[in-house]
């Protein structure tokens, strides 16, 4: 893969993260956000965006319980709403886009929140995300 297709994927998360940080706020699902982001001529450009979130929405209660039961000591509603989602991004990921090396999801999921979240989120995400990759063989 060049540098260009890594560059446009990043871009793809930030945005897939935009939606469903913005479906979390409104209540709604991320596919609601994304088509109502279509509608109004507003929709991402790249296609993985949109990968992205209807994966995440379609295997939303597996991911979910998934990042419940490795997120120790940290319910999903207590979680930052830019960590959860990114949480559930990089999940998607790592279980389910097989073009994607769970070495790039980690990574991805971390740029992120070290740009948009706070100065502890890196540690926790990496911790959740590495505990799951240690046990992904069991998640599958």
């Amino acid at each position: 893969m060049s540098s260009g297709a890594g560059g446009a994927r990043s871009k793809a998360r930030k945005r897939a993260l935009d939606l469903l940080f913005a479906a979390d706020l409104r209540s709604e699902t991320g596919v609601d956000t994304l088509d109502r982001a279509i509608d109004e001529g507003s929709g991402p450009t790249n296609a993985y965006t949109e990968t992205l979130v209807r994966g995440v929405v379609e295997h939303l209660a597996r991911i979910d319980e998934v990042l419940a039961s490795f997120a120790q000591g940290w319910t999903l509603d207590r979680m930052p709403a830019v960590d959860r989602n990114v949480l559930r991004l990089g999940v998607f990921e790592m279980l389910y886009v097989d073009d994607v090396p769970d070495a790039v999801a980690v990574t991805e999921a971390l740029a992120l929140v070290r740009e948009l979240s706070t100065d502890e989120s890196p540690a926790f995400v990496n911790g959740v995300l590495g505990a799951i990759l240690r046990s992904k063989p069991t998640l599958v």
